[in-house]
């Protein structure tokens, strides 16, 4: 039995201070659309709160246009290099903020649930997930950069998460 419901539009992101991951994919009948994708990027040369701003400007321009009904994001894991990993937690929160301020749902994914969904393997590296996101989403979907793929990872990696979720209901 065919179950139509809505389509769900998810704003994928994959946090960064310099370069910030963002794809936009659409869930219709049960088939998957790129709408969006691209990668946000800040100076380096800037101070940290402006670069924040710029970030936060771009991401509401596109919950704005593209009007989201969730907002998933891949929740930051690092293991050594506490340099990085502060600006990118950094990202990440206005992220969250800027979603959160739309009246948009946040869900987070750790890169191993993000590889697992749209590679099927938790250690799938850059290219495997570039690779899997355009087979999934079609040849028109290319990916502008890895930052971006990562993106379109992450909204992929939501609508998997529903979909089951949603056949675990209806069982």
């Amino acid at each position: 039995m065919k179950v139509n419901r809505e389509p769900l539009r998810v704003l994928g992101i994959d946090p960064g201070l310099t370069r910030m991951g963002v794809g936009v994919v659409e869930e219709c009948d049960g088939q998957l659309w790129a709408l969006d994708s691209g990668t946000l990027k800040s100076s380096p040369r800037e101070e940290t709160a402006e670069r924040l701003k710029v970030l936060f400007e771009a991401l509401r321009e596109l919950l704005d246009h593209w009007q989201p009904q969730a907002v998933a994001t891949e929740r930051l894991f690092f293991k050594l290099n506490a340099q990085t990993a502060v600006p990118a937690m950094q990202a990440s929160g206005v992220a969250m903020l800027a979603a959160a301020l739309a009246g948009v749902q946040v869900h987070e994914y750790t890169p191993a649930e993000v590889k697992q969904a749209v590679v099927g393997y938790g250690d799938a590296t850059k290219n495997q997930i570039r690779f899997m996101v355009e087979r999934i989403l079609g040849p028109e979907a290319v990916p502008d950069s890895p930052d971006a793929a990562d993106g379109l990872a992450v909204a992929i990696t939501h609508l998997s998460a529903r979909r089951l979720a949603h056949l675990e209901v209806v069982r």
